[in-house]
This record gives structure tokens, sequence and C-alpha cells, in this order.
């Protein structure tokens, strides 16, 4: 079960969805369009949850097979979350944007570089409807390394259906908490939640890139170690 608990916050380190909450919160009626976001991401989500651990998993056969394939279903999902963790650490990404960035400088016949505009995401935000932020909640949240490496683990608990509804409602509740603290805070003070949201996006502005390569590396290493020992024994 804590497996599942360290997975949930790797999963809530989304910034993505810290983006949009910040765009959401400036525009008009920001409950309505953030509870629309929420719905449409629990949808999602809780869905992709429901079908893996209560469809694609269910019967003797499909409990057979993952058994024999959860030390190398470990190992690839944590050989994954180390390679991010290289990347991000080397900061390979950031060349790599580097470089396409000139090329279209260079395609575009030099001179200044032209000034960033709003993405196709925050064009939509910006459109104040609660119908596109939940359909942007429905196409955003889709399932993570770490979301699939979690139900893979439910699987072994046995807790039982009722258990395992939990344990899925529990994780999406974590997996979103970005939007949750937010929404919560609109309720019951509304000018002071702007603020703080600002105040921790800034910070992960200059600290979120550290702690997702401490997180990504030492939950990488986790599973490729137990994926490891799983052979063994």
């Amino acid at each position: 079960m804590g497996d599942i608990f360290l997975l949930s916050l790797v999963s809530a380190a989304n910034a993505t969805l810290l983006a949009a909450v910040t765009v959401m919160l400036f525009l008009p009626s920001p409950k309505r369009l953030l509870l629309g976001y929420l719905a449409g991401a629990l949808l999602t989500s809780l869905t992709v949850g429901f079908v893996v651990v209560f469809v694609i998993h269910e019967g003797g056969a499909a409990s057979t097979a993952r058994n024999a394939v959860s030390p190398a279903i470990d190992i690839a999902f944590g050989a994954i979350l180390l390679l991010v963790a290289y990347v991000l650490h080397g900061g390979h990404d950031q060349r790599l944007k580097e470089r396409r960035r000139e090329k279209k400088e260079e395609k575009g016949g030099g001179g200044a570089p032209t000034e960033k505009g709003p993405s196709r995401v925050e064009q939509l935000l910006g459109r104040g409807s609660a119908r596109i932020t939940f359909a942007l909640g429905v196409v955003l949240t889709l399932p993570s390394v770490s979301y699939l490496a979690a139900l893979r683990d439910l699987q072994d608990l046995g807790y039982g259906t009722g258990g395992e509804i939990l344990v899925i409602i529990g994780y999406n509740v974590m997996l979103l908490i970005l939007l949750e603290v937010p929404l919560v805070g609109f309720f019951v003070a509304p000018e002071r939640t702007v603020v703080e949201v600002q105040r921790f996006r800034a910070w992960l502005t200059r600290s979120g890139r550290r702690m997702a390569v401490y997180g990504a590396a030492g939950l990488g290493a986790l599973l490729v170690a137990r994926g490891v020992i799983g052979y063994l024994t």
C-alpha cells in the first residue's frame, strides 16, 4: 500500500494541471471552470482505473499471466522513470528545445526571436466555458506510468472489490490534488488562494526539475530493484 501512495505523489506532480489551474483562476467564474475540469479528469481517470482492474485483469488466466510478467513490468516502468530522471538531470530536454527553436529561427530568416504566444490549451481555457474545461480534463488526464504501476500493485494486495474501489478513488483524489486544493480554497478564501497558487507555481519553476529528478530516480530504482528481486524469487 505504501508503494501505491508514493506512486500517487509522483502522479500528482503534474505541471500541465498546475498551469491550467493558474489560468482558470484568473478567468470569470473560476469555480465553475475548475469543477468542469475536475469532472472531466475524474471521468477519464476513474474509468481507466476501473477498466484496468475489473475488466482487463479479471479472471484466473489473467491473474496467472500477471503474476508471471509482474517483475518485467516493474523493471520496464522503473527503466522509463530512470530515463526520465537522466533526461531531466542532464538538461537534454532543454537542449532539444533550444535546437528546435534555433532551427525555427533559421527557417524564419533570422532576426529577433518572436515572442511566444499562448498555447492552444491556454487559448481554449481563455474562452471561459465549463464545457471546454470538462473536455480538456477528459483529454489531458491520460494514464501515466505511475498510475498504471499503482493499478498493477493493487491487484496483488487482495483487498476485494470494495477495497479496490476505495483505493482507486483515493488515488485519484491524490492525483488531482493540485486542482482540488485551489477549488476548496476558492470557496473559503478566493483572494488568498490565487496568491498561494501563484507562489506555489513560482516555487515549482525554481525547484520542480530537481524534485522531479529525485522522485523519478528514487521510484525508478525501487521498481527496478523490486523487479529483479521478483525474478530471483
